[in-house]
């Protein structure tokens, strides 16, 4: 049987999602942890990857096992087990041709902005104190949903077969000394995110214009591009599936 698992992780002792030999990562610790309580090898796949020190506020995975599981008693089970900055919401049964990563729909990311030094956000927000020209920042974050090839904001080197992704919304969003910017999409390449974010902060500073922007993206080159912005302020907060409501 295969099972959808729904977790959160505050990725700041890991090295990302994805599982890797000489480091720490969040699939590793939940496999030995899933083997362990069900007392046979469990590989679970993951609806993405996020990088070194990014968090989950909501992560889906998927394993299969041979007997029926108790999901409740599981997941009371995993939350006793795992390390305090993991926790399991939920596992539901699925169907076995169901994918965590390949049935996603659309992907939501959050970074998050802190203008006032808050010791409370250490970790968890990048602490920037200079003045940003948010409204500009908007306009310039509704050009990204004009384009689909992505490439000047993609990590050189990565190995995908297309740098083409649906932008759904992309806004920024203010609340006294905290700024957000939300960025939902089917898909999202390597450091995507994160440079988009540099980029428009560059915007905000009025270092580009709005055109520099637009040109930056139909450059295709990521040296064109704004700096990536540290990994501590990103959250993956939202993945889509049309058979989970």
């Amino acid at each position: 049987m295969r099972y959808f698992i729904q977790l959160a992780y505050n990725g700041t002792a890991y090295h990302g999602w994805q599982y890797q030999p000489n480091a720490s990562s969040v699939q590793e610790t939940l496999n030995k942890a899933l083997s362990v309580l069900l007392n046979t090898t469990i590989n679970i796949m993951g609806a993405g990857r996020t990088d070194t020190g990014v968090h989950a506020s909501q992560m889906y995975a998927h394993f299969d096992s041979e007997k029926k599981l108790e999901t409740a008693t599981l997941v009371h089970k995993l939350n006793s087990y795992l390390p305090k900055d993991i926790a399991i919401f939920d596992i539901i049964p699925v169907s076995d041709e169901a994918h965590s990563r390949f049935d996603a729909t659309k992907r939501t990311y959050e970074y998050h902005i802190n203008t006032l030094k808050n010791p409370f956000l250490e970790g968890l927000s990048w602490y920037y104190h200079q003045d940003l020209d948010v409204a500009l920042m908007n306009e310039a974050a509704k050009l990204l949903l004009n384009h689909t090839d992505f490439q000047c904001f993609s990590k050189v080197n990565t190995d995908v077969n297309t740098f083409d992704c649906t932008i759904f919304d992309a806004v920024w969003s203010k609340e006294k000394d905290r700024l957000i910017f939300t960025i939902s999409a089917n898909r999202f390449l390597r450091n995507m995110v994160r440079s988009i974010v540099g980029t428009l902060v560059n915007v905000g500073l009025h270092k580009i214009t709005l055109i520099d922007f637009e040109n930056i993206i139909k450059s295709k080159n990521r040296e064109k591009a704004g700096f990536s912005v540290p990994a501590h302020g990103l959250y993956l907060t939202e993945i889509t599936y049309e058979y989970l409501k």
